[in-house]
């Protein structure tokens, strides 16, 4: 199950077995799993619907796959969204730079598109890295209906 095979996707049922967070002052999260993987065919065009089994506990989870084409185009929208998050960031940051530096003249302030600026930058350095690492991860299957501690990863190779 190792070797990607055209036409088909390789995914894992999630069953979470255990999650227990300890301590007070610095907490620690240790969650348990197991995995089911699966390879999902693809459909030629559109979407359709599967039915996997989770392994731990014989329950059904419901997945909607999504063709080739589209999971390309989704995955090149959020690696595009991610390069011009980063393009504002470098022009916000460089409008800060050049307006913040500036010497003013008593009473006067800084012009209307400062601030905003600074708020371009703040949400910049969340999206950019949001939005690469989500196209990294996106495999095109999303998780339609499944029982409460259940969730569809993807397999990488």
């Amino acid at each position: 199950m190792n070797r990607p095979i055209p036409g088909t996707v390789q995914i894992a049922v999630r069953h979470i077995l255990s999650d227990h967070t300890t301590g007070v002052m610095t907490r620690t999260r240790r969650i348990t799993w197991q995995d089911t993987p699966y390879r999902v065919r693809r459909p030629a065009s559109g979407k359709h619907t599967v039915e996997l089994t989770c392994s731990a506990c014989d329950a059904a989870v419901r997945a909607e796959v999504r063709d080739e084409a589209a999971t390309r185009r989704t995955t090149g929208i959020l690696r595009t969204l991610a390069a011009l998050s980063v393009l504002v960031l470098v022009m916000a940051f460089g409008y800060a730079v050049h307006e913040g530096g500036k010497t003013l003249p008593e009473g006067q302030s800084l012009p209307v598109l400062f601030p905003i600026s600074i708020i371009a930058i703040a949400l910049a350095i969340f999206a950019a890295p949001m939005f690469f690492v989500t196209s990294l991860r996106y495999t095109g299957v999303s998780k339609l209906d499944a029982p409460k501690l259940h969730g569809i990863m993807p397999v990488r190779n």
